[in-house]
């Protein structure tokens, strides 16, 4: 196995951590995030992702905002850092000017079982600026509320 280069993330220490309970179960959820990216969240027919350690993925997004007057196109990348079944995802995201800056970002999410349900923790952290990591805070809660729905 080849080692895993995990982001050095010192000079970057900004990030944010968001928790939802989550309607869906852990293993649903571990799925989601690891076989059904374009189910939710990769704009169909963009995303090239298999869930192993060290193994690079890639996605775009399309949306407009309320300052855009056609939908843009948004690519994002990374890699997966670990996996455990139904419990862990760590991957690193990257995303251009008006994500994480060109900057290698880490993603964790932690699933643990509740009633009836997930805990679904997310902590995001290296991000360049106060910017790229309030524009993620806000967007993690939406993706998660919509991952909720879509997922149950």
């Amino acid at each position: 196995m080849e080692p895993i280069t995990i982001p050095d993330l010192s000079a970057r220490p900004l990030g944010f951590k968001v928790e939802r309970i989550m309607k869906s179960q852990p293993d649903v959820l571990y799925r989601a995030w690891t076989e059904k990216f374009d189910e939710w969240f990769a704009e169909p027919g963009t995303l090239i992702m298999k869930a192993e350690v060290n193994s690079v993925f890639f996605f775009e997004t399309v949306f407009k905002t309320s300052e855009q007057s056609e939908k843009m196109r948004h690519p994002h990348y990374g890699r997966f850092l670990k996996l455990v079944p139904d419990s862990l995802i760590e991957f690193t995201w990257l995303t251009g000017a008006d994500g994480t800056k060109g900057a290698e970002t880490v993603v964790t999410i932690e699933l643990e079982p509740r009633d009836n349900g997930t805990l679904l923790s997310l902590e995001h952290k290296g991000f360049p600026d106060e910017e790229s990591k309030g524009r993620h805070d806000d967007a993690w809660v939406m993706i998660l509320e919509y991952l909720d729905e879509k997922m149950k």
